[in-house]
């Protein structure tokens, strides 16, 4: 989502429009195995032809700074009523986790490519790599060589 990447990233991958489909989540999160981000890497796979993916995280991220508790009483200052707030946690949704943050963007990473390689959906044969970019230079540090982590 940091839009320090939008020409940064192409550029330092080599990629021109049309040579990749490319799904932004803040923090490169592939949250839960059902949501909509892998549902489109999915569609990527099997409908696109993507023949590889990659997860790409960035040092100074900004979910690596997010606050669960902060971010809630946010929503509630913008005007989202707390019996909202309550109604969900009660409902069972774990807001705290759904909103979490991370303190390592290589292990946010490494936990995005290990949900996207166990998906029972996911082919065996497509590689999952997992990198890190620093968003000043746009070295790329490699986390995850997917072509030796194939099943």
């Amino acid at each position: 989502m940091d839009t320090r990447l939008v020409e940064l990233l192409p550029h330092a991958m080599n990629m021109r429009n049309g040579d990749v489909k490319i799904i932004k989540s803040a923090g490169a999160l592939v949250a839960h195995p059902f949501g909509s981000i892998m549902r489109s890497l999915l569609v990527a796979v099997y409908e696109l032809n993507a023949d590889e993916v990659c997860v790409i995280g960035h040092h100074d991220c900004g979910m690596s700074k997010i606050n669960s508790e902060d971010m809630l009483d946010k929503i509630i200052d913008r005007g989202i009523p707390k019996e909202r707030i309550d109604m969900l946690k009660h409902s069972g949704v774990d807001l705290d986790q759904w909103l979490k943050s991370f303190d390592s963007v290589e292990a946010s990473v490494t936990d995005s490519v290990n949900v996207i390689k166990h998906h029972p959906l996911f082919p065996d044969n497509v590689p999952v790599h997992g990198l890190v970019i620093d968003p000043e230079t746009g070295k790329l540090d490699l986390v995850i060589d997917g072509y030796q982590h194939m099943d």
